[in-house]
């Protein structure tokens, strides 16, 4: 088996934990964290049924009890073990039930079949989860993990706030797929609607920039290292696109225009019969989407969500526009803060912007933002050692980025450095759009 984590191997393996994961915090800060962000995992799962719990839509979805299992086999794996030589597994097969993708740490369950697992019970998942949870903050507590150690801990902490909106998205897709229309959280009647601002133009210089993080606290392997790029002068919609812009697209038949889409785009327009985004449903000439709160009027003030990196392309080319580069939406949200419509909000749901006071709102929140970049590594990039050498780099091959977070990302696991990755294809995550522009293109109809 291959070490999981090998310090002395870092140098020429990857980048070293404390340099590319770790912010410097305390045990006991650490052991505040993660108990916050193990509890709100649960707080999600606590609204479910137990019916809920093994539901799977499809293979790129995983049940609830498997998201509330695997990241605890993490912990387990790549924290509890290395720092415990004698330490035994809660269960033995656990390790092959709830791996993911980390091939050399062992095999796998497969990830069709995760939704056929009735058993290990969701009662006993829970006793896995308070075991391990005490274990490690037993360590915690008494203050003997390593500093490579800690990294560790503080890489499971965002890997288990990726799971928790990995839940409710795969919850999702499981819930729309029932005609009773589930609601995951029940509403409060009516939202009150709003009419969006006027989308506006906000122009950025360009020029020699730095991109990517500086280090000094926490980020992912795949936003180091820093690095000097050279931008072009661009400009950014001063918000994301709203279903009722998007409405304008498929009423001027977007989605039949072969000319506006790329051609793996227009070949599934085809061959799945693509005509709204996804959760979209026309009812008597009124368009409803399926929301976490059940099924609902579509509100043309709200960021359209749920399209794949095709439709958002299809649209910006339809809107005379582009979508933005990666190193574009960075260098324009470098200066915000990070605030918006998280999942700390509890709407579970994008909102619609009730002001016009900020040159660039939505940036975080709401909806992630497709970009143009695909998914590659930064000059310099070197996986982190071991087995979480396997976290991020190796999907650097067809997947595009995404920007900003969304409604059910939490607020604190986001940055203006991260980097979301998914297939051009996926509709499934809560993915939105900003229009960009070259400086002096002509103005988009939405415009």
């Amino acid at each position: 088996m291959t070490q999981i984590l090998s310090p002395t191997s870092s140098a020429r393996a990857g980048a070293d934990l404390t340099e590319a994961a770790f912010s410097g915090v305390s045990s006991s800060v650490l052991a505040e964290r993660y108990r916050d962000v193990r509890a709100a995992t649960e707080q999600l799962a606590a609204r479910l049924e137990p019916d809920d719990y093994c539901l799977q839509s499809m293979s790129d979805a995983s049940p609830p009890k498997w998201h509330l299992a695997h990241t605890t086999w993490f912990f387990e794996t790549f924290i509890l073990a290395p720092a415990s030589p004698d330490y035994e597994p809660f269960h033995e097969s656990f390790g092959y039930l709830f791996n993911s993708y980390y091939n050399s740490i062992g095999g796998a369950h497969p990830r069709p079949e995760r939704g056929l697992l009735s058993r290990p019970t969701v009662s006993e998942v829970a006793r896995y989860r308070r075991h391990v949870d005490a274990l490690i903050l037993d360590l915690l507590g008494r203050d003997v993990l390593s500093q490579q150690q800690l990294a560790a801990v503080e890489v499971g902490l965002n890997h288990e706030q990726q799971h928790q909106e990995l839940l409710l998205t795969d919850l999702k897709h499981a819930f729309a797929q029932n005609s009773l229309h589930p609601e995951y959280v029940q509403s409060n009647g009516p939202m009150e609607r709003v009419v969006a601002p006027p989308l506006r133009w906000t122009q950025h210089d360009g020029g020699l920039v730095q991109i990517g993080h500086d280090g000094g606290r926490f980020g992912f392997d795949n936003e180091f290292p820093r690095h000097a790029v050279h931008l072009e002068p661009f400009e950014l919609a001063s918000r994301a696109t709203t279903n009722g812009e998007y409405l304008e697209f498929i009423e001027d038949g977007g989605y039949e225009q072969s000319e506006l889409w790329l051609s793996d785009g227009w070949a599934l327009v085809n061959e799945q019969k693509w005509d709204a985004p996804l959760y979209w449903e026309k009812r008597d000439g009124t368009w409803y989407a399926f929301t976490l709160w059940g099924m609902r009027p579509l509100d043309p003030a709200v960021p359209v969500c749920h399209i794949s990196y095709f439709e958002a392309d299809a649209f910006a080319t339809w809107a005379r526009a582009r979508l933005p580069r990666e190193q574009e939406w960075e260098l324009a949200a470098k200066d915000l803060a990070v605030e918006g419509t998280f999942v700390e909000r509890g709407a579970f749901h994008p909102m619609a912007l009730r002001n016009d006071d900020q040159p660039l709102a939505q940036m975080f929140g709401d909806v992630w933002e497709w970009t143009s970049s695909p998914y590659s590594p930064y000059p310099g990039f070197r996986s982190l050692p071991g087995s979480l050498g396997e976290y991020n780099g190796k999907f650097m091959c067809n997947q595009m980025v995404l920007r900003g977070g969304s409604c059910i990302t939490p607020q604190s696991h986001m940055r203006e450095t991260y980097r979301n990755f998914w297939h051009p294809h996926t509709r499934f995550q809560f993915s939105g759009l900003r229009l960009a522009r070259d400086v002096g293109r002509d103005a988009s109809p939405t415009g």
